[in-house]
């Protein structure tokens, strides 16, 4: 009863938000990480999707908190920083109901999280595990092609780029990014520096992830 509460919840919030446009948020969350890092990151992903993909998103996305009713209103939430993570059990059990009812979380390492990371989802899904998505998954294969998967934006230990993912009855419902530093290739160019072709492998990585969410 309570699952089915949270879906027609999200739903409501989903289908009221659709009106206007299809915004999407940023997780604030507790633990002293710095989830604000990247602030030109999402603004330029947005911005990239609505020219390449059709998307209608507000230029600048909404800031939400692991605990509140207010994640029920976007269909993608993204989730970054270098350090530390913590979610309360009340958090945790609002996040795990939110992507349970149709919700998404997009978490990209930007360098040093896992760890933390990997301890607080055990939180939120103590029964589920990680598990490498293959360069054949739908997110590789959406406008924008990737058949080798998720590309290399920044080099830090040397380790190849992994995309992993928490499903659900068959159903991707977060994805975590890791050693590949996509929201540094979203940032403006003047942040990294990074060569043209290394920026827009990164948008274009970042819209294939937009397009399968909203598709899904």
């Amino acid at each position: 009863m309570k699952l089915l509460t949270a879906r027609l919840l999200f739903l409501t919030f989903f289908m009221t938000a659709m009106c206007y446009a299809q915004d999407i948020a940023v997780l604030k969350y507790g633990g002293g990480g710095d989830w604000y890092s990247n602030p030109t990151a999402l603004p330029n992903l947005i911005a990239f999707c609505n020219s390449n993909i059709g998307t209608k998103m507000g230029s600048e996305p909404q800031t939400v908190e692991a605990g509140s009713i207010s994640i029920f209103q976007y269909p993608y939430i993204h989730m970054t920083g270098h350090g530390n993570v913590f979610f309360t059990q009340e958090e945790a059990e609002n996040l795990r109901t939110y992507l349970l009812a149709g919700g998404f979380l997009h978490v990209d390492d930007n360098y040093g999280m896992e760890p933390y990371l990997v301890r607080e989802l055990k939180k939120v899904f103590p029964e589920k595990q990680l598990q490498e998505l293959g360069a054949d998954h739908p997110l590789f294969d959406q406008k924008f092609k990737f058949p080798e998967g998720l590309p290399k934006v920044h080099e830090h230990d040397g380790k190849r780029p992994q995309a992993l993912g928490i499903f659900d009855q068959g159903r991707l419902l977060l994805l975590f990014t890791f050693e590949s530093d996509l929201g540094d290739g979203w940032e403006d160019p003047s942040v990294h520096n990074d060569p043209e072709d290394v920026r827009l492998k990164a948008l274009q990585m970042g819209s294939n992830i937009i397009e399968y969410v909203f598709k899904s």
